[in-house]
C-alpha cells in the first residue's frame, strides 16, 4: 500500500512540471489577435460625375527623416515587426504580392517574377574563386544573393487629390508606391553614387498586407498602428517632386534646382490646399 502511494506521489509532481515544460513561451502579456485578423476599411465608392477637380502628383518619404523611421526599422524582422521593404518583399514572395517593372513608366503594365525583384534589389548570385582548405586549390564557388533591404532609403508614392461634391471635400488616393535604393557602385575601379527606383506596387493590392502588421510605436507598445493606417491617415512626413504635365510628366528637378526646385514643390502643395480653401464662401 506504501508502494502504491509513493507512485501516485510521484505521478503527482511529474506532471506538473511537464506541463510547464510543455508551455508556449510568450513573449508579452497576452497573445495578439486583433492586428493579425485585421482588415482594412474600404474607401468609399466614387462617381466620375462626383469628381469636379483632380490633379495627380508624386511625393518622396524619406525614411531617414525622423518621422519616418518605423517604416525603415527594423533592418531584419524581430518582435513580429518588419520594415516597410522587408513586408514588401515577403509579401511579393509569399503573399502573392504583385510587382511591376519601374524601368520607362509607372503604369503598372510590367510584372516582375520574383527572380527580377531580386535582380532590381541587387542581390545577384555571384562566382568567386575560394581556396579549399584540403587540397589549396583555388575552385569558382557561387555566392548566394543577400538582400540588402538597409539600402532602400526613400519611397515614391503616386497619388490622386480630388475633389468630390457628394461629399464635399478634398481627398486622396495613393495609387502605388515604390522603393528606391541608393548604393555605391565600383566602375572602372573608381566608387560612385547610384539612385534607382527598385518596382512599382500597386497600393489597393497591399493594403490587406499592410493592415496585419504592426509599425513601431514609441510612446505606447500596446496601441501601435499598421502600416495601412500609416499611410491611409497620413502619418508620414514627404515633398512633392512632380505633378501631372504635359511634358511627359517629367520631374522638377528636370526644370528646377536647389531654392527653385523647393518652391515649386511648395507651390504644387499650396495649389492643392487653394483649391479647396476657393471651393467654400463665408
Amino acid at each position: 500500500m506504501k508502494k502504491v502511494f509513493l507512485f501516485f506521489l510521484l505521478i503527482g509532481t511529474i506532471a506538473p512540471i511537464s506541463r510547464i515544460q510543455a508551455q508556449e513561451v510568450l513573449d508579452g502579456l497576452y497573445e495578439k489577435a486583433h492586428v493579425i485578423n485585421n482588415k482594412p476599411i474600404p474607401f468609399p465608392y466614387v462617381r466620375e460625375a462626383d469628381v469636379l477637380w483632380a490633379k495627380k502628383v508624386w511625393r518622396i518619404v524619406d525614411l531617414r527623416e525622423r518621422m519616418n523611421l518605423p517604416l525603415y526599422y527594423p533592418i531584419q524582422a524581430m518582435d513580429d515587426r518588419y520594415s516597410l521593404i522587408n513586408l514588401l518583399m515577403n509579401g511579393i514572395q509569399y503573399e502573392g504580392l504583385t510587382a511591376y517593372s519601374a524601368k520607362g513608366n509607372d503604369e503598372f503594365k510590367v510584372p516582375l517574377s520574383w527572380e527580377q525583384v531580386m535582380f532590381e534589389m541587387g542581390s545577384v548570385a555571384d562566382t568567386q574563386e575560394v581556396q579549399n582548405a584540403v587540397t589549396g586549390l583555388f575552385e569558382k564557388k557561387v555566392i548566394g544573393a543577400e538582400l540588402r533591404s538597409d539600402e532602400v532609403k526613400q519611397i515614391m508614392l503616386k497619388e490622386i487629390w480630388f475633389f468630390d461634391r457628394n461629399y464635399s471635400r478634398l481627398d486622396v488616393r495613393i495609387i502605388g508606391l515604390c522603393p528606391i535604393r541608393e548604393y555605391v557602385t565600383s566602375a572602372g575601379g573608381t566608387e560612385e553614387f547610384a539612385k534607382k527606383q527598385v518596382f512599382w506596387i500597386y497600393f489597393n493590392q497591399v493594403r490587406p498586407l499592410f493592415a496585419k502588421h504592426e509599425v513601431f510605436n514609441p510612446k505606447n507598445d500596446a496601441q501601435r498602428r499598421t502600416f495601412d493606417d500609416i499611410f491611409i491617415k497620413r502619418y508620414f512626413g514627404s515633398y512633392v517632386v512632380r505633378e501631372a504635365n504635359v511634358y511627359n510628366n517629367r520631374n522638377i528637378e528636370q526644370y528646377a534646382a536647389g531654392l527653385d526646385a523647393m518652391l515649386e514643390a511648395e507651390r504644387i502643395k499650396n495649389e492643392i490646399f487653394t483649391f479647396e480653401h476657393d471651393m467654400w464662401q463665408f
